[in-house]
């Protein structure tokens, strides 16, 4: 199925025939990518006497599981400025509007200290003159283990805060990244690159022009054949009242018009 779309005064086609998927599911397996110091997911029937919620168990006519996991930890994700401030702020009622023109772009983190990191500089390399609404970041070496990666105490690659700066001037809305945070994993809370690209100045008393509808999307996993460009991005999610929901973010080619 194909659409004739206008958007910012350009149109374009999109085949939504062809979905580019750069979520990472969720199990409960040891394939599961792990971050934040947790242990896996956990999904298990329900368990009521004798009573086990799976049909191959042989007394249930449906399976009815339970499922424990953290949004944050257990794979792809999005999240909104309530993942830092004191008072409540949901994804559910961050995130209004689902499709937006997003650019894919593939940076190399560069060695800072003891640190991986990408930097304004990079990211000002790569963005198209005119900056889409959703950034996509696929850091190298792109190896197939971000599916399954356990990220705890490794130190992983982050965002400088100037780069989150950056993408906040430049207008970018949607900031979506194959790394478990756009921070430092041990920064002693500093979280800059959250505040920068959310423009929070204090998370006790938010600032009004803190951006409450526009979001981070981390733990994805864009494949080596989905080449740096133009998309059509479709985040989807479901309707947690959480300052973050597992996520399902689908890429679809466009062609201009």
């Amino acid at each position: 199925m194909k659409a004739t779309i206008t958007h910012n005064n350009k149109t374009f086609i999109a085949d939504f025939s062809k979905p580019l998927d750069i979520s990472i599911p969720l199990t409960n397996t040891d394939a599961n990518p792990i971050a934040w110091y947790l242990e896996k997911p956990v999904i298990e029937p329900v368990r009521s006497g004798d009573w086990i919620g799976k049909v191959s168990a042989g007394n249930s006519s449906t399976n009815f599981n339970n499922i424990f996991f953290n949004p944050h930890g257990h794979g792809t994700h999005t999240e909104c400025v309530g993942h830092i401030t004191k008072d409540f702020y949901s994804i559910n009622e961050s995130l209004k509007t689902f499709f937006f023109l997003a650019e894919v772009i593939s940076l190399q983190p560069e060695v800072f200290g003891d640190d991986l990191v990408i930097t304004k500089e990079m990211i000002a390399q790569r963005m198209p003159e005119q900056a889409p609404e959703a950034l996509i970041i696929r850091t190298l070496p792109n190896r197939h283990d971000k599916l399954s990666k356990k990220y705890s105490n490794t130190n992983p690659a982050y965002l400088q805060e100037a780069a989150a700066i950056f993408l906040r001037e430049s207008g970018i809305r949607h900031l979506l990244i194959d790394l478990p945070s756009v921070d430092r994993e041990h920064d002693e809370g500093k979280l800059l690159a959250h505040k920068a690209f959310w423009n929070v100045k204090d998370v006790n008393v938010l600032n009004p022009d803190a951006r409450l509808d526009c979001t981070i999307t981390e733990l994805i996993f864009v494949p080596d054949d989905i080449a740096d460009d133009v998309y059509l991005l479709n985040i989807q999610m479901a309707s947690f009242e959480n300052d973050a929901s597992p996520s399902k973010p689908v890429l679809y080619a466009v062609k201009s018009v």
